[in-house]
């Protein structure tokens, strides 16, 4: 008899699958250059300095000028066309007018490509969730698209409870894993009898 995976009614879950992106060997479009279009830019500069952006919007704030302009982010002047989803991996579109979003997510859905719609959860294949980044750690925090506010304190509480030191502990484990005789599941087998200690819950 096969066992069924059914949430229990009234029981959502969030069936997002999170990755990492490497995005310096990807494309990004944002179309727009207001306020969301700067928080866009910024969030992703803020943990991939070497993302490759281009811009398409008829005006830009001097802030989004001054960040792109540090990061090497093409800013082109004018209104969105479909010819520049051409060579783009992911779309964010930000504009305060319904018609264009919805045109970007259209044109991206019949060429393949992920889309962003700022603010519209329907018209998203991915979010742009709350991130935590100590070293080489990293968390990504996702209410599936449902609240922000919520992502954003629980990236505040991840920012405490994870100590700075943690990123010591992931090199120093890079390094003993290199020292570990055997095969794939024995390195394995060796790391979480090591590493065991570091989720055991103290006794009070």
């Amino acid at each position: 008899m096969h066992s069924s995976h059914t949430t229990p009614v009234g029981e959502q879950r969030n069936t997002l699958y999170p990755v990492f992106l490497k995005v310096r060997n990807l494309h990004v479009l944002i179309v727009g250059g207001g306020n969301v279009a700067e928080e866009k830019l910024r969030f992703l500069l803020k943990s991939s300095p070497d993302a490759r952006v281009t811009m398409i919007s008829p005006m830009y704030r001097e802030e989004t000028i001054e960040l792109a302009e540090k990061h090497q982010v093409t800013m082109l002047h004018g209104k969105y066309k479909k010819k520049l989803l051409k060579g783009k991996h992911i779309v964010i579109a930000t504009t305060d007018k319904p018609k264009v979003n919805i045109k970007v997510y259209n044109h991206c859905r019949k060429k393949d490509k992920l889309v962003n719609v700022a603010d519209n959860p329907p018209y998203c294949d991915f979010y742009m969730g709350g991130i935590v980044t100590k070293g080489h750690v990293k968390v990504a925090i996702s209410t599936n698209g449902q609240s922000p506010t919520t992502a954003k304190r629980l990236r505040q509480f991840f920012e405490e409870v994870i100590p700075d030191k943690v990123d010591d502990l992931v090199q120093n484990l890079n390094e003993y894993r290199k020292t570990i005789k055997g095969d794939f599941e024995e390195k394995v087998e060796t790391l979480n009898e090591f590493t065991k200690g570091l989720v055991e819950k103290k006794e009070a």
